[in-house]
């Protein structure tokens, strides 16, 4: 008989799953919800969040689990030509959830990250089932009110703390998810706000590019004209507003994918959305593309990822982290990149968020030629710490120093 969890694990999980629905999807009265789990480990939490659903007003939530044991099975044995293959009913899903204006939310954590180590690394580069291309666009185009949260398990608490407790997990996770406080919920407006003012301090700079050296990496990166700076709290394309993961410590905004030179090293390891660890990325980038791929494990893993289509190899977004948000704080690596990449700055391969481009056009073609990046992955690599420096570029040139040893310093 599975052990029950203890009264702190259970109102833990309760008080999320009612910030998930009250601030990070901000689910309206009448709304269709969608809870994708991506283990079935993850089913306390997801009835925790449909109930948290049904008392704000929800209509219906649905609620579907991933499970990677299949997802493995599909990797060792499916024939190679059906590894891309996406089921036309995930693909309906989808258009019906932007039909109906549904809030989506995603408990997000891998409770057995090393499952794939058999796995040939180029078959598992091709399956990015359940974060697909069209699932991404939609997220990113902001058609439905959405976010991240992670779900503890007992593997990914053996991985993060060392023991298969549970409660330690969550006890790692309650300050970087502001449970502890007196009200989480404004906790979390409040931390939202001071985001924003950040965001906005960028945007009045005007920043042409931004240059990331020291560690291993001298990327110089250009800024798409016209983006503007974000933090986690945005709006969607009907104006509801949402904090897109739980935690967020980011502001980030658009790169131009046709300007990044330079070279690259991976601060952490992280989970392809495949489902496979990379450690040790090493990436050369030319004229806005990458165009050299290593890593100290599975580097055939990434480069099949990055195989994924034509612009998979280009950025689609950059983020800055200061070492002062809870993640960093804690001093631990996750291997979980909705926490890793709020530990420090990162970039994301492939697709970009449109709603960062106030003036973007509709059409592929012209987003293209705009210098937008239009892929059907997104994938996060954490670059920064208190090794690596970030400077502002202005249009003369002239570098202004935005983080120095992991500690933010623009405007002081």
């Amino acid at each position: 008989m599975a052990k029950a969890p203890s009264s702190t694990v259970a109102s833990d999980t309760t008080t999320l799953a009612r910030l998930a629905v009250r601030l990070g999807a901000n689910v309206a009265p009448g709304q269709d919800v969608v809870v994708l789990a991506s283990d079935v480990e993850h089913a306390a939490l997801a009835r925790e969040v449909a109930d948290a659903a049904y008392r704000a007003g929800a209509r219906y939530v649905s609620v579907l689990y991933w499970d990677q044991h299949v997802k493995r099975s599909r990797l060792l044995h499916a024939p190679e030509d059906s590894l891309g293959f996406t089921p036309s009913w995930w693909d309906r899903h989808i258009e019906e959830s932007i039909e109906r204006r549904s809030a989506y939310i995603i408990l997000w954590g891998d409770p057995s990250p090393d499952l794939l180590d058999d796995v040939d690394a180029a078959r598992a580069g091709q399956d990015h089932m359940p974060i697909t291309g069209p699932l991404h666009t939609m997220l990113g185009a902001g058609e439905v009110n959405w976010t991240f949260v992670p779900a503890p398990s007992s593997g990914a608490a053996e991985r993060i703390v060392g023991t298969a407790d549970v409660e330690a997990l969550w006890a790692v996770l309650r300050p970087i998810l502001r449970l502890d406080a007196d009200d989480p919920e404004e906790a979390w407006r409040q931390h939202i706000a001071r985001l924003k003012e950040r965001a906005l301090a960028l945007d009045e700079r005007e920043f042409q590019a931004l240059h990331f050296h020291g560690g291993g990496t001298d990327l110089r990166l250009g800024i798409l004209r016209g983006a503007r700076w974000f933090s986690g709290g945005i709006t969607t394309s009907w104006g509801r507003e949402t904090i897109a993961n739980m935690p967020t410590e980011e502001v980030f905004t658009t790169p131009d994918n046709r300007v990044a030179e330079g070279t690259v090293l991976a601060t952490r390891p992280f989970q392809l959305l495949g489902g496979m660890t990379v450690e040790g990325l090493r990436l050369r980038f030319e004229a806005g593309r990458v165009v050299e791929v290593d890593a100290d494990r599975n580097a055939d893993a990434a480069r099949s990822y990055l195989q994924a289509d034509e612009n998979a190899g280009r950025l689609g977004e950059v983020a800055l982290v200061d070492g002062n948000s809870p993640v960093g704080r804690s001093g631990l690596v996750f291997n979980d990149v909705l926490l890793d990449e709020n530990a420090t700055c990162h970039i994301a391969l492939g697709n970009g968020y449109p709603f960062t481009v106030p003036d973007l056009p509709e059409d592929g073609q012209s987003r293209a030629e705009r210098g937008f990046n239009v892929s059907t992955i997104h994938q996060d690599l954490m670059i920064g710490g208190p090794g690596v420096a970030v400077d502002g570029i202005d249009r003369e040139g002239n570098a202004t120093p935005i983080l120095r040893d992991d500690v933010w310093v623009l405007g002081r």
